[in-house]
């Protein structure tokens, strides 16, 4: 082959392509259009998204996310379409089977991850715990300072902070003492056999609803439950707002109040049968 040849054939196979391409301009016009379309598409939609899941979520892991998901759709459908026009289906299939596979062997890899991920954005939208809450779940209990996708932070009021996954949290049982704005108080205590019951328990009532922190909404009560070795027992029930009072406080001024209260009313409180019970053994002494 001489190299007029090779310059014929060269010219016959650029000729060739270039006719391709002229063919392809107005296809690969169009899609070049969809693809700008579906770009902008995808920019407003994440958009409304994004503005719309604010208005119903606090949490802005999950709403930047869902924002980012939207896009990527919509720019992969945008990509689908532009290779259709083109005569690229076997890319097309090529592609979107690529994607299974991938997303496959990502969803195995990262189970855990993906489970946390899940469940972080089932709480957001379901909202059973809400920062500022106070909760117990998992073993723990604390003021909710943070709910990401992937865990859930508490303040355990020890001066640490514990992250909890948002699996762990959305499988298992969740205790809101925030949630309905109130939450009652028990107090076990236990009076000598010697002491009149039903005086000890209008003094015990009285006492306890004049405590400032105590819903006036929900009486006192006081029950008694047992006869123990030693004592009487019951449990006094008051309720307080947890956004507006401690519950270790409120319980460690109950307390207090309980004491001095039967101390003022000679009523001995006696919480073990080991204590020594003074009046019994004047009375039994005749004394």
């Amino acid at each position: 082959m001489d190299l007029s040849q090779a310059a014929g054939l060269m010219y016959a196979e650029l000729s060739t392509w270039i006719r391709a391409a002229i063919r392809y301009m107005p296809k690969l016009a169009v899609a070049i259009l969809l693809l700008l379309f579906f770009t902008f598409l995808s920019r407003w939609l994440s958009r409304w998204v994004v503005r719309g899941l604010d208005r119903v979520s606090s949490n802005v892991s999950l709403i930047n996310l869902t924002g980012a998901v939207m896009r990527v759709i919509v720019m992969s459908a945008g990509l689908f379409v532009a290779l259709g026009i083109l005569g690229l289906d076997k890319t097309v299939t090529s592609l979107l089977a690529g994607a299974g596979v991938i997303a496959l062997a990502i969803g195995f890899a990262f189970q855990d991850l993906t489970t946390n991920f899940i469940s972080g954005a089932m709480i957001a939208f379901a909202r059973p715990v809400q920062v500022g809450d106070k909760v117990e779940t998992n073993g723990y209990t604390g003021k909710v300072l943070d709910i990401k996708l992937r865990s859930i932070v508490i303040d355990n009021g020890e001066g640490q902070t514990v992250e909890i996954p948002s699996k762990d949290v959305f499988q298992k049982p969740i205790t809101n003492f925030s949630r309905m704005g109130q939450r009652r108080i028990d107090v076990v205590a236990g009076i000598s056999y010697l002491d009149d019951m039903t005086k000890a328990k209008q003094l015990a009532q009285a006492a306890v609803s004049t405590l400032p922190f105590v819903l006036p909404s929900h009486p006192v009560e006081l029950h008694y439950r047992q006869f123990a070795d030693a004592n009487v027992q019951f449990v006094l029930h008051f309720w307080i707002n947890p956004a507006v009072t401690n519950a270790q406080t409120a319980l460690s001024e109950a307390m207090i109040t309980l004491k001095q209260t039967f101390d003022n009313n000679q009523i001995l409180m006696v919480f073990a049968a080991q204590t020594f019970d003074l009046k019994q053994k004047l009375a039994q002494s005749g004394h």
